[in-house]
């Protein structure tokens, strides 16, 4: 399936799921859905062995989304940061 149907379907389905059943990020659906940038390394507070992170710009705060390598690349941590304070947080 492309990836543009699988997100169709996903949204398509998601209100009949929603209050039952959790659906987990994928990097794939990720990809596709949310316009990002990809960062070389990880901020300290999300840098793990094994996985790879990615920024997106909302408001005054940077989000940054980190990933699994493994399976699928579930989205395993999530953290916001102002503008000002992300530089220290990268490694």
């Amino acid at each position: 399936m492309k990836p543009a149907f699988a997100l169709i379907a996903c949204l398509a389905a998601a209100p009949a799921f929603a209050a039952e059943t959790a659906m987990p990020m994928a990097y794939g659906l990720f990809e596709t859905a949310v316009a990002h940038a990809d960062l070389d390394s990880c901020p300290s507070a999300l840098a793990k062995e094994g996985s790879f992170c990615r920024a997106t710009l909302r408001h005054d705060e940077i989000h940054v989304f980190a990933f699994s390598r493994e399976g699928d690349n579930p989205l395993v941590g999530f953290a916001s940061y102002s503008f000002d304070e992300f530089a220290e947080h990268l490694n």
